[in-house]
């Protein structure tokens, strides 16, 4: 019945330890990887690097053969655009290096204050914008594009800045020689049109599909035309499909990424070899596996 699922490779999964509530573990993430055929999955937390966890669940309870990969997000708890901190975590093993999450300002606008992925953290987030008022790129971000344009195993993903900033990251990144670049959830949470993100495409840059922000997810706000939109103006070689689940109370990842797959077969007539390339090809180019 989840015969699709063989060789999924997903990309996003909040996975603890965290900070965080979440659904699941990277070990209990993995267990259930097995059980259906997994390929790869790579966990994403806002506050604190993966790539331990990651490391450590595949090493002692794979034996599988599934992969299991980690990165770091650039929000205040690792000091923002800390190079230093991503080149240690390029070290161990860090295969994304997100632009700013839970503290980008736009993130912190869009939820007036307040995230409910946010746990027990007390001191306020300090809110990051990298693009100014003219239209410039932070120093900084030029700086971590250019190392992440030396390291071509790397991924970087757009995070929950507002579209106005990612319409500067991503000419910079490509300029930068940046080779792959991720666009987190553009038609969520970032605000971007239909044009902007065909426009993204066009420059190199692959988008992403979020089962977790469709119905029947419950944080699913948003419409199916939206991925019908994406899917008629951005080429299917340019589109991930991944789960983005793992918040507290909403289900196992597995199940919500299988829910929105047949969704997308019965309703939206994604065949089955368009599945496998946005689940299963194009993760696997990302990840370089």
């Amino acid at each position: 019945m989840r015969e699709i699922l063989k060789g999924v490779i997903d990309l996003h999964v909040h996975a603890g330890p965290s900070v965080a509530k979440r659904e699941v573990d990277a070990g209990d993430m993995l267990k259930e990887a097995v059980q259906y055929g997994y390929r790869a999955f790579v966990v994403k937390d806002h506050y604190f690097p993966t790539m331990m966890s990651a490391t450590l669940v595949e090493k002692h309870l794979g034996g599988s053969g599934i992969r299991v990969f980690g990165g770091i997000a650039l929000n205040n708890s690792v000091g923002a655009f800390n190079l230093k901190a991503v080149d240690a975590a390029y070290g161990m093993g860090a295969k994304f290096v997100y632009m700013p999450t839970v503290s980008s300002n736009h993130h912190i606008e869009e939820h007036r204050g307040h995230f409910p992925g946010s746990g027990s953290m007390s001191v306020n987030e300090k809110p990051i914008v990298y693009v100014d008022e003219q239209g410039n790129l932070q120093e900084e971000v030029k700086d971590l594009l250019r190392y992440i344009a030396t390291k071509p195993d790397l991924i970087l993903g757009t995070g929950h800045g507002s579209a106005r900033e990612i319409e500067v990251l991503i000419p910079e990144a490509v300029k930068a020689g940046v080779k792959k670049i991720l666009v987190n959830h553009p038609f969520f949470l970032i605000g971007a049109s239909i044009e902007q993100i065909a426009r993204w495409a066009k420059m190199g840059a692959y988008i992403e599909l979020n089962a977790c922000v469709f119905p029947p997810s419950n944080f699913g706000s948003v419409p199916f035309d939206t991925a019908a939109k994406i899917l008629e103006n951005v080429p299917i070689e340019q589109i991930v499909v991944d789960s983005d689940y793992g918040q507290s109370g909403n289900g196992s990842p597995v199940e919500g990424l299988y829910k929105f797959i047949e969704i997308l077969m019965k309703d939206l007539k994604v065949t089955e070899q368009q599945i496998n390339m946005m689940t299963k090809e194009t993760p696997a180019k990302l990840l370089g596996i």
